[in-house]
């Protein structure tokens, strides 16, 4: 099991680029744009942000509503089985935390949640081995979620209109489950305010949005 987390995170490693926000005039990973200055732009309300159960990484069990209040929260869904998508996002994600960790008020007013749809094999302590690995010190709170059931996760699946099929091949290099890639911006609202498919997984342009919903929050109070 640990062998199969290492993998997942060596190929996270072998897409990894030097820290995209280090650098303002650098465009990594192919991104042939600038974003946008944060506050210069609106991002409309797109819909609730559905709620839902789900397990942490100690094995309590947590309501993803309790985790979007107050803060703008970045949420992603995965499999550590993945050999395709997922390293992707997974890097997107540990980018952002290292950006928050050197912001001390990017750590404060986010949350970043990575939740498995592949509870079967996720299971607490595998997403406990994820943060271990991927937490940087004094960044954002980082949460490693999985299913408790099938039910509950095809629910909250179903709300996030994130499809999951199992392969003909359970073997498949890539892993066995075929999905798209998706990345939520949620505000502290729990309103999606933004979603990221697998061309947009720029944490340039996430962090622009993320700072974006603070300047707005900050200006309403």
């Amino acid at each position: 099991m640990r062998a199969l987390v290492l993998a997942t995170l060596a190929a996270a490693a072998c897409l990894h680029m030097a820290p995209a926000f280090a650098d303002p005039g650098h465009h990594p990973g192919g991104f042939d744009y600038d974003p946008p200055e944060p506050g210069t732009y609106r991002l409309p309300p797109l819909a609730p942000a559905a709620d839902g159960t789900a397990l942490d990484e100690t094995g309590a069990v947590r309501g993803l509503h309790d985790l979007m209040a107050g803060r703008v929260t970045v949420l992603g869904f995965i499999y550590t089985r993945c050999g395709d998508v997922c390293p992707l996002g997974t890097l997107m994600m540990r980018d952002l935390h290292e950006a928050t960790a050197a912001d001390a008020g990017l750590a404060a007013g986010v949350r970043l949640v990575t939740m498995s749809f592949d509870p079967g094999y996720d299971t607490p302590e595998v997403m406990a081995a994820q943060a271990r690995a991927l937490r940087a010190p004094g960044g954002a709170d980082w949460q490693f979620l999985t299913a408790r059931g099938r039910p509950e996760l095809e629910e909250v699946l179903a709300a996030y209109d994130q499809r999951v099929l199992r392969k003909a091949d359970p073997d498949d290099p890539g892993g066995p489950l075929a999905h798209q890639l998706r990345v939520y911006l949620i505000d502290g609202e729990r309103r999606i305010r933004n979603i990221y498919s697998l061309d947009f997984l720029d944490p340039r342009l996430v962090l622009a949005d993320i700072r974006t919903l603070m300047l707005e929050d900050a200006a309403r109070h």
